[in-house]
């Protein structure tokens, strides 16, 4: 019995224990429950602070924003009101040069409103670089000066130039508004470019954002045609060499490019008849020879530094063979043989095409003709500009080529034999005596006088023809003689 009761009561413990752990786990599941509530109500309560925050925070920056832009856009002096918008909306902690934090600030809304600016351009179907122009401005002739785009690079422009903000800025924002513009317009920023070129290339400016206007002129060769915009690759790689110095590193790839271009030139040097089958080579052909003849204008070579790198002396006695290594490209550009090798093989190859063929296929079409006249022109122009002695030399290679034309007329009518066949002097007929010719007064001279007289009957009545000259006349040139 006694057992019997331990095993009740302790299943009727068991029973309680059970239950109130049921009545625990309900309990526990109540709280977890209003704790998920709790939870989800905080996240939604902070969700929606998120929000207005946000709210609040865009319609500051917008208002700050245009507060920025109608400040920093407006009309005068840059030097009056740059430095202070600057100093208004930034607040940096020096007055006259930002912290690295707070130039990354302007930068990002300079950017931003550069953006905006490029928009509103676009829908309203205006020039980027002339949109929001002035009618106060049409007289003004500086196009570039123009619209709100160019006077906020303006702006930054004066301020990298000042120091007052980190001098890699007007660089990046040139790369933004390139990458932002179509080709039409980028020709329009590019001319912006080079009409600052002298400031962009000050030392303090250049060092800085090198590697970005590098980056940026890379861009825009690679969205050009090399066939259709040969003007614009031109004006491009010119700013390039001028703008880098030949032993500049950051140019190498440039100079590859210019080196890829300039040796494939030999292709057409060795097959020049190709350029006569396919309108396409010589299209190609013209097109790289102009990046050349660019190249050669941006980089004008003094008399000191052509008699100090010309090799003509020594190329008498030994056959000159230039490496075509990428390398060596900025030396030999300096090198006034070098210049003249390549001129010259492009006169052998206009003379060649201008020659007289057999058919008429082989003969350059009229367009064809006009710009090699054009190319030769610009050819004979850096050979006469290239030192030393560039007129002497321009004109003993023309005088060759002349005389070269001899040889292909030779050589186009069948190499006819020079050698002529003597006279053959007839002997007179036996029995014949030789006729002695006799002139009318002695000699040939004297008869041709006469018979000119007789022709002229006048000429004998003229008073002027025999006349005794006066004395003091005849012996005045002695007397001068005797007194000097």
């Amino acid at each position: 019995m006694i057992i019997r009761k331990e095993v009740a009561k302790n299943t009727n413990s068991a029973f309680l224990c059970k239950e109130k752990a049921w009545e625990l786990g309900k309990r526990h599941e109540a709280v977890l429950e209003k704790l998920e509530f709790l939870a989800s109500a905080q996240k939604a309560f902070t969700v929606t602070l998120r929000r207005r925050r946000r709210l609040i925070t865009s319609v500051r920056v917008s208002f700050t924003m245009d507060a920025f832009r109608d400040s920093i856009l407006q009309r005068g002096p840059i030097e009056s009101f740059a430095l202070k918008t600057v100093q208004d909306f930034i607040q940096p902690q020096r007055q006259t040069k930002l912290a690295q934090d707070e130039n990354q600030m302007l930068e990002n809304m300079l950017r931003t409103l550069l953006q905006h600016l490029v928009a509103s351009a676009a829908q309203s179907g205006e020039q980027i670089m002339q949109y929001g122009q002035l009618i106060d401005d049409d007289d003004d002739k500086n196009v570039h000066g123009h619209g709100q785009i160019p006077h906020l690079l303006d702006v930054v422009l004066y301020l990298c130039e000042k120091e007052h903000v980190e001098g890699g800025m007007i660089f990046q924002l040139l790369e933004d508004l390139t990458e932002m513009s179509t080709m039409k317009n980028c020709k329009d920023v590019f001319g912006y470019i080079e009409s600052k070129q002298d400031i962009l290339g000050k030392q303090e400016l250049f060092a800085r954002g090198k590697l970005v206007m590098l980056r940026t002129c890379n861009q825009l060769l690679r969205r050009l045609s090399k066939a259709n915009d040969v003007v614009f690759c031109g004006r491009i790689l010119m700013f390039l060499a001028h703008f880098f110095p030949l032993s500049e590193r950051s140019g190498i790839s440039v100079d590859f490019n210019f080196y890829k271009t300039f040796w494939s030139l030999q292709e057409y040097f060795c097959n020049p008849a190709s350029l006569t089958t396919a309108s396409t080579k010589w299209q190609k052909f013209s097109s790289s020879l102009a990046v050349v003849l660019n190249t050669f204008d941006a980089q004008p070579l003094s008399e000191e530094e052509g008699e100090a790198n010309s090799l003509e002396e020594e190329a008498a006695t030994f056959n000159i063979k230039y490496l075509t290594s990428s390398k060596l490209m900025g030396l030999e550009l300096k090198d006034s043989s070098f210049r003249r090798h390549i001129l010259l093989q492009c006169l052998i190859l206009f003379d060649y095409l201008r020659a007289p063929g057999k058919n008429d296929k082989d003969l350059p079409s009229e367009t064809m003709k006009e710009e090699l006249k054009s190319c030769e022109d610009r050819v004979k122009k850096l050979l006469e500009i290239t030192p030393p002695k560039g007129k002497e030399f321009l004109r003993a290679v023309e005088h060759i080529l002349e005389r070269e034309k001899n040889w292909v007329w030779w050589k186009r009518d069948g190499c006819p034999p020079f050698e002529k066949q003597p006279i053959e002097n007839k002997s007179p007929i036996a029995g014949q005596k030789r006729r002695r010719q006799r002139w009318r007064l002695g000699n040939k001279e004297l008869s041709q006088l006469w018979r000119w007289a007789e022709q002229n009957p006048n000429a004998e009545k003229d008073a002027q023809r025999v006349k005794t000259p006066d004395i003091a006349d005849y012996w005045k040139p002695l007397a001068e003689d005797c007194l000097q």
